[in-house]
């Protein structure tokens, strides 16, 4: 009976992905709504940005493509999330960095904050640099740092600026959306949240000020948001709001 038990143990084990580790993934409740947030601990897990195959040139458009992709070079998704917010094009609105190369400059141009959500401002990036470490900044800090970013996404609005709440956003406004989000707890600790129902600004922002402890933190996306946990599948916006992204964080397997 033992023999046969650490047989079916192991058969389990092996049937891992290589390299496979459970990321830190959870489901919170936070005034009335649920939120699904997963923490990527930088020391041990690598978090990438990817927009286009580099042979094709073709955006990848969605997680299950990047998925797909990764899983014919013999790399396992962990994590995914859609990045910063895109232009009718489908192409990054602002600052997209990957690998170390600038891929879209950082846009700086103020424009009306009716028009869209990057130009309610302040808006910022979420970089991580060379060493390793994260970061979340108003894009003016980031280009008063003068700090090349390894992998980096410029979105808006600031949901958190040093701890305090935008100061656009309306305790009681009416405009609910799936929201997600990005902050970087700690240098090492990066935490990304999505809403599992329509919520204000206001309320994000204090989900992050409140309930995940962070200081800065910048809004992503809406309405079409999802977070990919393997072995958990999607939260946030249902399928059918989903539209193609230019932007997917990842965290693959290492092998």
């Amino acid at each position: 009976m033992l023999p046969a038990l650490l047989f079916l143990l192991l058969a389990g084990v092996g049937g891992c992905a290589p390299g496979a580790r459970a990321l830190d993934s959870r489901e919170l409740a936070f005034e009335g709504q649920n939120y699904r947030v997963v923490h990527i601990n930088l020391k041990r897990e690598q978090l990438s940005l990817h927009w286009r195959e580099s042979a094709s040139g073709q955006p990848f458009g969605s997680i299950e493509a990047l998925r797909q992709w990764g899983e014919a070079r013999g790399q396992h998704l962990l994590f995914a999330a859609n990045a910063g917010i895109y232009d009718h094009k489908f192409a990054p609105l602002g600052l997209h960095v990957e690998n170390g190369k600038t891929v879209v400059p950082l846009n700086l141009a103020h424009g009306n904050p009716a028009s869209g959500n990057f130009s309610l401002l302040p808006n910022g990036v979420f970089a991580v640099y060379p060493d390793g470490h994260a970061a979340v900044r108003t894009s003016a800090a980031f280009k008063a740092d003068g700090k090349s970013a390894q992998w980096a996404t410029q979105s808006g609005p600031m949901l958190l600026i040093d701890g305090k709440l935008n100061e656009q956003f309306v305790d009681d406004s009416a405009s609910m959306k799936w929201r997600s989000g990005v902050c970087a707890r700690t240098p090492t600790e990066v935490v990304f949240a999505v809403s599992e129902t329509p919520v204000n600004f206001h309320a994000f922002g204090r989900l992050f000020r409140d309930k995940l402890g962070c200081r800065d933190a910048l809004y992503l996306d809406g309405s079409i948001s999802q977070l990919y946990v393997d072995g958990e599948g999607y939260a946030g916006a249902p399928a059918f709001m989903v539209k193609p992204y230019a932007g997917i964080f990842a965290v693959f397997a290492r092998p």
